[in-house]
């Protein structure tokens, strides 16, 4: 297609999906209490009723990335669109704790066939690259829209509704996007499918490395360094990385070619959304612990204290077209991390010293993140042959999903050791909150150290493909 408003169904359509995806745990988690009541859940299970979405969504987009480039991207979306469906429609039915479990499920499995191929798919649409990051732009919008809106509209439904009627709402999205992909996307072309066979060991050390890092995080938010169960969980981890590792560098057919990954266009962008989901889910998880236990603020007038960030990743879309057209695609991305990387060191180094500075911060890596989340993305495709699209959108996502929970997994670890005594205790002394303090202004900078460091390789990785052919070119000879 030549305009944005020739393909104004197909973007409806993908706009739903993103929708879905940051609608989704935002606007259940100001339900948890009621359904805690409701279903006698216990606070393990509550925290899977989102936590089991989450890890089953991270650990399975490589492998469906994968399915969805051989046997069609609009196929696997247009069937997990229809698996969304059925599950908000179960929604209805449920009774106990276990039950919605199960449906977070088989949700988190839908948005694993549908995420990844939204940006695929969007990126099919347009065979220029300035429409491409219009479209994706749009659609991340879309997203951040329902993200920002999500608590609210889901107190306003529980002061009025039921609380199933929060996941019933995907249905009504599910049959929005199905019709618009449907519609407004032709068929897949034979000649853009990637037919090497799939490489189930891969896929299989893949999923579980990427479950098994998932999970760690929370163990150690719930249990502490001090239990042996996350670093069991984190060794395995590692060792699930290793062997996926050497299982791509030896198989045939590999899940991920290595050689694919190198191209500078992927592996810099890859590195610009670690670095960013790194640093944002530090700074959100240390703002939040500050406002609340260390100046005391209520959780809803933390919720209001977070609207800079919320405020810039909404009205931040009119920013992305005209950095890009300034400075081009590849600076783009770098200068949008090294964004995100700079707001998390200034709330180290200042934002012990008042809410204005914590402002500033906020702004600034909400800022960074509404840039680098769709350049690094759009670069990252860009880099890669039209049967691989698929598998690259699933690996952005999933470098970020992984690095989100890297990063509060490293606050929580450095929080631990630094502190004495329970965080959540409250009365805290003196030597307490100096403690916290300083264990904020470390793991600020420990973490702004580590995603400059990954900034900082992007940087150089993207400078190698100044002299580089065109991307699709050279990845067909590769």
């Amino acid at each position: 297609m030549r305009t944005l408003r020739e393909a104004w169904v197909a973007l409806a359509g993908l706009s739903a999906v993103f929708l879905f995806e940051m609608l989704d745990n935002s606007i259940l988690n100001v339900a948890l209490p009621t359904i805690g009541r409701e279903l006698h859940a216990s606070t393990t299970e509550l925290q899977w009723v989102t936590g089991a979405y989450a890890v089953v969504f991270g650990g399975l987009m490589l492998a469906f990335g994968a399915v969805a480039d051989r046997f069609g991207r609009r196929r696997v979306m247009l069937v997990g669109l229809v698996l969304l469906g059925l599950a908000g429609l179960a929604t209805a039915f449920v009774t106990t704790a276990e039950q919605l479990i199960a449906v977070r499920v088989a949700m988190g499995v839908a948005a694993a066939m549908t995420t990844p191929g939204s940006m695929a798919l969007a990126f099919r649409l347009f065979p220029a690259d300035d429409l491409r990051v219009r479209a994706m732009n749009i659609i991340t919008t879309v997203g951040l829209v329902g993200l920002a809106l999500g608590p609210t509209v889901g107190g306003f439904v529980l002061a009025v509704a039921p609380w199933q009627v929060l996941l019933l709402m995907n249905v009504p999205i599910a049959a929005l996007a199905f019709a618009g992909i449907r519609s407004g996307i032709a068929a897949d072309v034979e000649a853009d499918r990637h037919r090497d066979p799939i490489d189930w060991a891969g896929a299989v050390l893949g999923t579980a490395t990427i479950v098994l890092a998932l999970v760690a995080p929370t163990l150690f938010v719930e249990r502490g360094t001090g239990s042996w169960a996350p670093w069991a969980v984190t060794s395995a981890a590692v060792a699930g990385a290793v062997l996926f590792v050497l299982r791509e560098r030896t198989a045939r057919y590999p899940l991920l070619d290595p050689k694919l990954i190198a191209h500078p266009l992927v592996s810099s962008g890859l590195a610009f959304k670690a670095a960013s989901g790194l640093a944002t889910a530090g700074l959100g998880y240390l703002v939040t612990l500050q406002l609340q236990l260390d100046w005391g603020w209520s959780a809803g007038l933390a919720a209001i204290g977070m609207l800079p960030q919320v405020i810039m990743l909404v009205a931040g879309g009119a920013l992305l077209m005209p950095l890009v057209n300034r400075v081009g695609l590849d600076r783009a991305a770098w200068l949008s991390a090294g964004a995100v990387v700079l707001g998390l060191a200034f709330y180290a180094l200042f934002g012990n010293y008042g809410y204005v500075f914590v402002a500033i911060s906020l702004v600034l890596v909400a800022a960074g993140l509404r840039v680098v989340g769709v350049v690094a993305g759009t670069n990252v495709l860009r880099g890669l042959p039209a049967s691989r699209t698929t598998i690259g959108a699933a690996l952005v996502d999933t470098s970020s999903e992984v690095t989100t929970g890297a990063g509060i997994a490293v606050t929580g670890t450095i929080l631990a050791a630094m502190f004495t005594g329970s965080l959540a205790g409250g009365n805290w002394t003196a030597g307490q909150t100096t403690e916290f303090r300083h264990a904020l202004t470390v793991a600020g900078l420990v973490l702004a150290v580590i995603a400059a460091a990954l900034v900082a390789w992007g940087f150089f990785r993207a400078r190698g493909n100044s002299q580089a052919e065109r991307p699709a070119e050279a990845m067909a000879t590769a």
